[in-house]
């Protein structure tokens, strides 16, 4: 299951146990809930009517604070001694998603897989038929490649042409 999610006006595809770096939030909350804009369950059908993403939710759990490479900026003119230079480190907030919750959609049982395979484990185990080899393939007569007339080369000039 995945869903997409809009923090600091931008947008990420995030899964439960995903660690993504977002814009810089300024509250001191160590978990965050987002409001998702599309969510794809385990079966592959994406869910995105307002309706069915109102009741919807993605939890995070703050990390911390990171800051991103510095930028170096460096303004020039020629022949006018004009030269400035700045830098720049975008801070961000590191998280990490703990869960999807979508609701109307059922998680898979485990008991129902554990069940089937104490079923299975006492049952006798039937007798499967040999499985038969494939017949050995006989080789592809091979046709005679056609042949090509030869290139005609150029006659040469000779120093007795008049």
């Amino acid at each position: 299951m995945y869903a997409i999610i809009r923090a600091g006006g931008k947008q990420a595809k995030v899964q439960p146990g995903d660690v993504i770096d977002i814009e810089r939030l300024k509250n001191d909350d160590e978990e965050l809930t987002f409001a998702p804009l599309l969510v794809v369950d385990d079966k592959g059908e994406s869910h995105s009517d307002r309706q069915e993403l109102s009741k919807a939710s993605v939890t995070a759990k703050v990390l911390g604070e990171t800051a991103g490479e510095k930028i170096d900026i460096f303004k020039y003119k020629n022949k006018t001694g004009y030269r400035r230079r700045m830098g720049h480190r975008q801070k961000y907030t590191r998280i990490e998603i703990t869960g999807i919750n979508l609701p109307g959609t059922k998680k898979p049982a485990a008991k129902k897989t554990e069940a089937k395979e104490t079923e299975a484990a006492d049952k006798p185990a039937a007798k499967e038929p040999a499985a038969k080899k494939p017949a050995a393939k006989k080789p592809a007569a091979k046709k005679p490649a056609a042949k090509k007339p030869a290139a005609k080369k150029p006659a040469s000039k000779t120093s007795k042409e008049e």
